[in-house]
């Protein structure tokens, strides 16, 4: 099969860029069924962890069930379930209570 180059558009900047024939020879190779979708800049800004895609760890602030001190959870807690600042949850991790 004969390649050549190729313009697609970012899916996250809406810039063009050039799926070269090489790329495309590569990923044939690789078995891959998808074009890429991001320019260059965008998937290494993705790779760092800067892009939208990238995993953003969720800092919420709550009140310690047990104690009553506000602490930050790295997640959203949910109704009905206890949050326990890190002092406490060390605590009961040592007793064996399940949190």
């Amino acid at each position: 099969m004969e390649y050549t180059d190729r313009v697609l558009k970012c899916s996250e900047c809406s810039a063009e860029f050039v799926f070269t024939a090489g790329e495309q020879m590569f990923f044939a190779d690789k078995g891959f069924k998808n074009e890429p979708k991001r320019c260059k800049a965008c998937k290494a800004k993705r790779a760092e962890g800067g892009g939208t895609g990238g995993f953003q760890r969720a800092e919420t602030k709550a009140p310690c069930s047990q104690c009553g001190k506000e602490t930050t959870v790295p997640f959203k807690p949910t109704q009905g379930r206890p949050v326990y600042c890190r002092e406490c949850f060390q605590q009961r991790r040592t007793m064996g209570t399940p949190a």
